[in-house]
């Protein structure tokens, strides 16, 4: 199911101000807001019923525009970020800037870091890549259930509560493979942290 350019105009304007949004990555449904907004974060968590020290992830959507934005993460895990996105991974890096910190760091911890996702979006939600600004990001399900595959399998008072709502089809149905790579630009160590559909074979394959 294909987004339509009156979808996008209406997703940016959402994401750029205190909306909130669902929409389809290439592993579940999601809910995107402005990483910036105070207002916007605090009724995503609402919404999800999740602890408000919990961090969101922050969502690109292509590579040129988080490599502009994270090159201080330094040379070797800027590698690392290009060998594993665009995919179904979200990577745990260093914030020595403490960028996002709404987003990444609601409990004013200096050892906070940065969850980062790129999705490696299916031909039929290829226009999404024409969007520019970074989101934070948390899958549409109520805090400990399910990640949901299809529109439908959204809990209604997610859909309700949202200021905009897009139908991209089913989606494969696994949350992202979570990464740590804090400490990969000292050592080149790495672990996965949650298991999903990019398995450690293909981590490590991606990453040798």
């Amino acid at each position: 199911m294909s987004l339509t350019p009156e979808d996008l105009a209406q997703l940016e304007e959402c994401l750029g101000g205190d909306g909130v949004a669902v929409i389809p990555t290439d592993t579940v449904y999601g809910l995107a807001c402005n990483p910036e907004s105070d207002v916007a974060l605090r009724r995503i968590y609402e919404l999800k019923q999740r602890p408000p020290l919990k961090p969101a992830a922050v969502m690109f959507f292509t590579l040129v525009s988080a490599l502009d934005m994270l090159r201080e993460t330094g040379a070797r895990t800027c590698v690392a970020l290009e060998a594993l996105l665009p995919g179904p991974v979200t990577l745990l890096l260093p914030n020595p800037g403490r960028r996002f910190p709404l987003a990444c760091d609601p409990a004013a911890s200096s050892s906070a870091l940065l969850g980062l996702r790129v999705p490696a979006f299916p031909d039929s939600l290829a226009s999404l890549t024409a969007l520019r600004i970074p989101v934070a990001q948390s899958s549409a399900n109520l805090s400990g259930d399910p990640d949901p595959r299809r529109l439908q399998d959204v809990p209604a008072q997610l859909r309700e509560g949202a200021d905009l709502t897009l139908d991209g089809g089913e989606l494969p149905g696994a949350a992202s493979t979570v990464i740590d790579l804090s400490d990969y630009e000292r050592d080149g160590n790495w672990r996965i942290v949650r298991e999903g559909p990019l398995s450690q074979a293909a981590v490590a394959a991606a990453l040798t």
